[in-house]
């Protein structure tokens, strides 16, 4: 699963850390790959990734093996981290003139041999070459959407490149999962853009929205999720519900795939239009 939105703050590392504590709490196996080279989501797993650490910038840049930079996350049982570091910066500009540039990703995933049942990949606020990575890595794209008044501004963008790249790069890729943040019920804006979100996207919105919440905020900063660091917290509890909600639906997904792949082709070709 991508976890993607160009516009800055609406919750993306947020949402990432906590989706996979939850998953790995409910007995998956879940890695989180940071492609942020702020390095957020590793700061919030516990993970080390300061300059010499072996990063995913080695993976993207110098074809190291996935295999040798993850890392157990120490909190959560079945969860673990590919940090990012600051190198990961210069990786856009980098990426430019290497050979198969948009699929280094991927193919360091396809060669992972430990088993998981879930790798969420945390993007930048950008649509550059990383963010073009995890696309064609990933099956599903989750959008967190902040219920503020700018929310919809620039998605179409967003939608428009995971089109682009379904087209030319990833067939089974698309948009599965819309999940409002920074919802305060206390205010009439947010109930109008959630409601104007759920009358775009339809089924592909969550029906568990996520609190602002003071703990979800606090969590990084002592190197946890709000998972580990508050578990009856709202903010917790709601990031419990939404991972209970993605578990649910990915089942029927992962039969339909495959299904699709022992029924041959011209089964996977009809999945693909299906999810188009």
């Amino acid at each position: 699963m991508v976890v993607a939105n160009q516009k800055g703050g609406v919750g993306k590392t947020t949402t990432t850390v906590n989706l996979a504590a939850s998953l790995a709490l409910h007995g998956a196996r879940v890695l989180v790959i940071d492609l942020d080279p702020q390095g957020n989501a590793s700061t919030a797993l516990g993970v080390d990734h300061h300059a010499e650490v072996p990063s995913i910038y080695d993976v993207l840049v110098e074809s190291k093996p996935l295999s040798e930079i993850v890392q157990p996350v120490p909190d959560v049982e079945g969860l673990f981290c590919a940090p990012a570091t600051i190198d990961l910066a210069g990786a856009e500009i980098e990426l430019v003139s290497l050979v198969a540039r948009e699929s280094r990703l991927q193919r360091a995933i396809q060669a992972y041999e430990q088993p998981l049942d879930y790798i969420l990949i945390d993007c930048p606020p950008s649509l550059g070459l990383l963010t073009v990575n995890a696309l064609v890595a990933g099956a599903e794209v989750l959008i967190p959407i902040q219920c503020e008044y700018y929310a919809l501004e620039g998605l179409g963008q967003l939608l428009r490149n995971v089109d682009l790249v379904r087209g030319h790069l990833n067939p089974l890729l698309h948009v599965s999962t819309i999940l409002l943040t920074m919802y305060d019920g206390r205010t009439r804006l947010a109930s109008q853009v959630a409601d104007e979100v759920r009358n775009h996207f339809g089924d592909e919105v969550l029906r568990t929205s996520i609190p602002r919440s003071v703990r979800i905020s606090e969590a990084p900063s002592y190197g946890q999720t709000v998972l580990t660091y508050d578990p009856g917290s709202s903010g917790a509890l709601s990031y419990f519900e939404a991972a209970r909600e993605i578990a649910l639906r990915g089942v029927g997904v992962r039969y339909d795939v495959q299904h699709a792949h022992v029924g041959g082709q011209n089964e996977q070709q009809n999945l693909t239009e299906g999810m188009q």
